[in-house]
């Protein structure tokens, strides 16, 4: 890896972005407005992991986009962490009660969506327009999950919750064997939590792993919505696995 990347996750005050310079091994965080600030701030990230979903189908199943339904059994009790993302009509919904009736259509999919899940449309809508906005920005845009990337750090899924101080301290030890653990120790910054900081940090972790040709995709190739924009979530090969 020879240039900055990225790992993103949503925060209270919009998204944390965690950034590693390859140059010193320098890591730094800050919070900033929309996605658009990380690909073209000052660190100008080859990569960018973001825990959010890109690519979004006409029509899923239930459970969710293939992507989804692929990933969710490699989490164990942690698998209900990966909310079914809805059709993209259902996304793209006026209001959550618009959202429920189309999802009652045949054409669209079979569950309606949670109220945590409806709850993240308005950042998959302004992530999904940035990406149709700016083709560009698709060949450096990865989807991730951070579950997914402690399990590969892990190899294997985590039993504890990130909000629980033995999960965060599981998850602090799995960011430090990848040089993680001096940015995992300190305080988030203003406008997110500390779960925040460390699932941007284990998107961060897949981001070089993307980067160095070390991650693989679920599902494998990516699908494509009808937009072209790719419906994968990217993690740690399985050989990337740390015991």
């Amino acid at each position: 890896m020879t240039e900055v990347v990225a790992g993103v996750d949503g925060c209270p005050a919009g998204w944390i972005a965690a950034f590693r310079d390859p140059a010193d091994g320098a890591v730094t965080v800050r919070v900033v407005a929309d996605l658009a600030a990380v690909c073209d701030g000052p660190e100008a990230p080859a990569i960018v992991a973001v825990d959010i979903p890109i690519g979004l189908p006409d029509r899923v199943e239930a459970g969710g986009r293939l992507a989804e339904r692929l990933v969710r059994p490699l989490l164990g009790p942690r698998r209900a962490s990966v909310f079914p993302t809805s059709a993209r009509p259902v996304v793209h919904a006026g209001d959550y009660a618009a959202a429920i009736a189309l999802s009652r259509r045949p054409e669209t999919q079979p569950f309606a969506p949670s109220p945590p899940a409806n709850a993240l449309f308005p950042r998959i809508r302004a992530v999904d327009a940035l990406l149709r906005a700016r083709p560009d920005l698709v060949a450096r845009v990865f989807e991730v999950h951070p579950e997914l990337a402690f399990a590969g750090l892990a190899g294997g899924p985590l039993a504890e919750t990130k909000r629980s101080p033995a999960g965060a301290a599981r998850r602090r030890a799995l960011l430090a064997r990848v040089g993680l653990g001096d940015a995992a120790g300190r305080p988030p910054p203003r406008g997110a939590k500390p779960d925040d900081l460390l699932d941007a940090l284990a998107a961060l972790a897949v981001a070089e792993a993307i980067a160095n040709g070390r991650a693989v995709s679920y599902p494998d190739p990516p699908e494509r919505d009808a937009h072209g924009l790719p419906a994968a979530i990217w993690t740690l090969r399985p050989d990337e696995a740390r015991p």
